[in-house]
């Protein structure tokens, strides 16, 4: 059976765990889909209370702590990192498990913290698209479910350069071309910006892809 020291420090890793769910939890409400992948839930499970061991294991030994350093090394993560918020949220991650190893509440506010700040940000976000106005630019890379118009033209639409979803925009000289793409959360107002442009002449063609 576990004494009362192994007891405390088993519960430590559970805190850890579900403190790393409840940022998970956090990304899930404001609809941040690259975070709702088996193999990020497992990550933001297992970092913290994996950050907090090693802590805990190095902390007031030196050898140790040198020892642990050059293990730790030669372990490279060579899977990409997708945006920059991603990489703030896997050093949340590891703070949180730092902070447990030296004081709970430490863990405990920083993963408070970090969870009012991202669903505080997703409110933000709805309450100025309830009013017509974005408060962020689309990203494809955020994992969100997105609308893509590409226009291929003769010219250049103005219509299109002033736009606000425009992503990506490139020009040949031989043969004359103009590229367009443009994301959208909302499948009405990119089908109202085809309606406005299909009409001109300068347009060739008109690519649609659907969010499944």
């Amino acid at each position: 059976m576990l004494d009362a020291s192994n007891l405390d420090y088993l519960i430590l890793i559970f805190v850890a765990i579900l403190c790393g769910l409840g940022i998970r939890a956090s990304l899930g409400l404001a609809k941040q889909r690259w975070a709702m992948t088996y193999h990020h839930t497992m990550s933001y499970a297992l970092l913290p209370p994996v950050t907090m061991v090693i802590t805990t294991l190095i902390s007031g030994n030196i050898a140790l702590s040198l020892g642990m350093i050059g293990a730790l090394s030669i372990v490279r993560f060579r899977n990409p990192v997708k945006n920059p918020f991603e990489l703030v949220i896997f050093f949340a991650l590891i703070t949180i498990g730092i902070g447990i190893a030296v004081d709970v509440k430490f863990g405990i506010l920083i993963t408070v913290v970090v969870i009012i700040v991202i669903i505080t940000a997703k409110k933000f976000d709805d309450f100025s698209k309830k009013r017509g106005k974005n408060l962020f630019s689309l990203s494809f890379e955020e994992g969100s479910n997105v609308h893509i118009i590409e226009v291929k033209a003769l010219k250049a639409i103005d219509l299109l350069n002033d736009n606000k979803n425009l992503v990506q925009f490139f020009s040949s000289k031989n043969p004359i071309s103009y590229n367009y793409r443009l994301i959208f959360s909302n499948k009405e107002e990119m089908n109202n910006l085809k309606k406005s442009i299909e009409a001109n002449k300068d347009v060739e063609n008109i690519e649609i892809r659907y969010a499944p």
